[in-house]
């Protein structure tokens, strides 16, 4: 059978290794790290400490339109440890909390009857928005200018009101895409939009891992990937004509996959595209008693974004995408920050005592979605016939996502299947 090196650890790098083993390819996957996933993974609270507690670098979650990540669950056999919500909590400062489900209508019409009873938007905002995804489902697939234009300029474009744009299209997009919409491109939004709201009834359900991100990949699972061998704790130093070199011992196998963050290339001598990064910040933390029954919620008007209920209503972990304007803080800015803030959406907070706090930076979480960005990314073919790209950085077909990183490994592994004499489909296509 052909034999595959895949260099890094993470979804894309996974998701590759994942469908060649499964077509009988002989597959080996080099990692730095001494644990799979990259940017969505597990490490211990107290790395001394074998019996500490398993935290997420930061919450990830995933819609049902992500069918290529739930395909790569389902190799694993791990589909099962993703619980999903059909409720969006929207909580104002104040606390009050508005609730978006579908209802009996068919797509696109599933939401009217929650939307029209969110309290946090007027009755012109409610119009405008309206008005905003109908012009979004008749504009997708006929406008030339979407990868040109920021996902603000189609925004003003189309008349939405300031609180529309705050509240609704702000709070959705930015943790779905990882910036900011006056840097993003309409295409990225118009895509979230579309697979995520309009286009199944069911496709904006919110999946959660019931267990730590880490444990979606663990090594016992991989034997059910066929021939797949991990190698933990063995960065590749330099890739070439010849093989890699990890830990100055020569590896070789008939085809390589890349799959590694786009700014560690040069050190490998390839070349990386000219990306900027966008950051995320998880703040977790542990308080001595519950403080919110709600599973997760989205926090308007404030810094924080989300809360995900980790443990009982003590343990919550905040998040905030596109968080530059955290980079500078100080851990204990960072918290005092959070706390406040949650408590403003929680009055149980302000009753309640901090045990414990912890601050992740992910300054290089993603590439920013810029217009022009798109034209940039490589596809998974390179010059070389036995070398493959994978990332969520490559031309996947969607925006920095997990959804994202498996299409880049699945894209990735049937290149390899083809230059193998092998050809076979692991891609599958999107909802609509």
């Amino acid at each position: 059978m052909p034999s595959v090196i895949v260099i890094g650890g993470g979804l894309a790098g996974l998701s590759a290794a994942a469908a060649l083993g499964g077509a009988g390819f002989r597959v080996q996957v080099f990692e730095a790290r001494p644990f799979l996933g990259g940017r969505a993974t597990s490490f211990p609270l107290a790395p001394s400490d074998d019996a500490s507690e398993l935290i997420d670098n930061c919450q990830h979650v995933l819609l049902r339109c992500c069918v290529n990540l739930l395909d790569f669950y389902r190799r694993l056999r791990v589909r099962d440890s993703i619980r999903f919500y059909r409720e969006f909590y929207f909580v104002e400062p104040g606390g009050r909390i508005s609730t978006l489900r579908r209802g009996a209508l068919p797509a696109p019409l599933h939401f009217a009857g929650s939307f029209l009873r969110l309290r946090f938007l007027e009755a012109n905002d409610k119009v405008a928005i309206a008005r905003g995804l109908l012009a979004l489902r008749r504009e997708r697939t006929r406008r030339g200018d979407l990868d040109r234009i920021t996902m603000l300029d189609w925004l003003r474009e189309k008349r939405q009101t300031p609180r529309a744009i705050e509240r609704f299209w702000r709070q959705v997009l930015v943790s779905a895409i990882n910036e900011d919409i006056d840097r993003m491109a309409a295409r990225h939004g118009f895509q979230v939009f579309w697979l995520g709201f309009l286009a199944r009834a069911e496709g904006y359900e919110m999946g959660v891992p019931a267990i730590p991100l880490g444990e979606l990949y663990r090594a016992e699972l991989w034997r059910a990937a066929g021939d797949v061998t991990l190698r933990l704790r063995a960065p590749v130093e330099r890739i070439d004509a010849g093989g890699i070199t990890a830990g100055g011992e020569r590896h070789a196998a008939d085809y390589y996959i890349c799959a590694l963050p786009f700014e560690r290339l040069p050190a490998l001598g390839l070349a990386a595209p000219a990306f900027e990064h966008s950051p995320i910040t998880g703040i977790h933390l542990w308080f001595d008693r519950p403080v919110t029954d709600l599973p997760h919620a989205t926090l308007l008007d404030r810094t924080m974004q989300w809360m995900f209920n980790k443990s009982e209503g003590r343990y919550v972990q905040l998040v905030v995408s596109a968080s530059r304007a955290l980079a500078a803080k100080s851990r204990a800015e960072i918290v005092a920050l959070a706390t406040g803030e949650l408590g403003e959406f929680f009055p149980r907070v302000r009753e309640a005592r901090l045990e414990r706090a912890h601050v992740i930076k992910e300054l290089r979480a993603t590439f920013s979605a810029a217009p022009g960005t798109e034209a940039m990314r490589p596809p998974a073919k390179t010059s070389r016939r036995d070398l493959f790209l994978a990332g969520d950085w490559t031309r996947s077909g969607w925006p920095a996502t997990m959804e994202g990183a498996v299409r880049s490994g699945y894209l990735a592994a049937e290149g390899v299947a083809r230059a193998s004499g092998r050809p076979a489909r692991f891609l599958l296509p999107d909802i609509a």
